[in-house]
């Protein structure tokens, strides 16, 4: 399948993080390099071909409406940013779309449709036609080697002070991460922090209480300060 080389500038490594693991799952996207500033971006665009760009806005020094500005020819950009109010200012600059962080994977899909992909098809434009559905998945780095976890096989996240347990059908891994940062990379509906030390799976809860949420594996606390957060997401608040 031809693909469209993509390059990531962002300066959080959170959110180049997300969206690496974003691209990685859209068979028509290949990334081909992430930098961290507009002067670098500016560089690489001279040198190497590149399709799409997924450009922050606030960027140190040269920011990314900036760079958009002084650029002799521009590939296709899809603005992210945390702040909505410069959405005008991207659109006059013809990007394909913005998105607001934290970004959301379906939103990133619907972003990534809009791009001009001669001779390729979407991944989301007609799934009936699909052989098989794409699979949302992450890298985690374990002794030093990059292991493949499919989101949908997560029962739950535990943290364990600096490493994290991610709990799946398969197999649990212990990683090194804080929960708060792994929250923001899952950046999925389908997962909710029900206590300061865990995350679950919402497909995966078998029932819940006013204290617990009981899972496949276990029973799992209910932090007081998440109650309200948890009864309104699962649409049935307890009394």
């Amino acid at each position: 399948m031809e693909q469209l080389k993509c390059i990531i500038v962002e300066d959080e490594p959170i959110a180049a993080e997300i969206l690496e693991n974003y691209i990685a799952q859209v068979p028509f996207l290949n990334l081909v390099d992430k930098v961290t500033d507009a002067i670098y971006a500016l560089e690489l665009l001279q040198k190497t071909s590149v399709d799409v760009m997924f450009l922050d806005i606030h960027l140190p020094g040269l920011k990314g409406l900036d760079l958009l500005k002084i650029l002799r020819k521009q590939p296709q950009v899809i603005l992210t940013t945390a702040y909505r109010e410069y959405a005008l200012d991207g659109y006059d600059l013809a990007v394909v779309d913005y998105l607001l962080k934290p970004i959301q994977f379906n939103r990133f899909l619907a972003a990534v449709n809009k791009l001009a992909l001669p001779g390729i098809k979407s991944i989301v434009e007609n799934p009936v036609e699909k052989e098989q559905p794409v699979r949302r998945h992450i890298f985690v780095n374990i002794n030093k080697k990059n292991i493949r976890i499919y989101l949908d096989e997560i029962v739950y996240i535990e943290s364990q002070r600096e490493y994290i347990k991610i709990v799946t059908e398969r197999q649990p891994y212990l990683v090194k991460y804080q929960l708060t940062d792994f929250e923001i990379l899952l950046g999925s509906v389908d997962f909710i922090r029900v206590h300061r030390s865990f995350i679950v799976s919402k497909p995966r809860i078998r029932a819940y209480t006013a204290t617990e949420i009981e899972m496949e594996a276990g029973a799992i606390p209910i932090g007081r300060n998440f109650k309200e957060l948890v009864f309104k997401a699962l649409e049935n608040p307890i009394s």
